[in-house]
């Protein structure tokens, strides 16, 4: 094996690594996001952790992260919360950055 195909090997490792973790921080922060809203609609805690698994299958409907704040901001409306984008960006990004420490620092 030369030199080149070992090293396109470990960029290629490299590259399933860094997507396979991106797809957990994702996930991972849907999930506190469902948990977030849940807390702020009052839902007891198998209500919770329903609505937090159905804003983490939200994130297949299309890329990007457009489905999941539609469906937040639709369920919290629809709750009697006042809400707006802004807030559930907010609160995507806190939680995005949420996910990340808790992955990488294993916990």
């Amino acid at each position: 094996m030369t030199m080149f195909e070992d090293r396109e090997r470990a960029e290629e490792a490299k590259f399933a690594h860094d997507e396979e973790t991106m797809f957990r921080v994702q996930a991972r922060r849907n999930k506190l996001l469902g948990h977030w809203a849940a807390e702020r609609m009052g839902l007891d805690a198998a209500e919770t952790e329903a609505y937090a698994t159905s804003v983490v299958q939200a994130e297949f409907e299309e890329a990007g992260d457009e489905d999941v704040v539609r469906k937040l901001l639709g369920d919290l409306i629809s709750a009697g919360i006042e809400i707006d984008d802004a807030e559930i960006r907010a609160a995507l990004e806190a939680k995005g950055l949420e996910a990340r420490a808790q992955l990488m620092g294993g916990a």
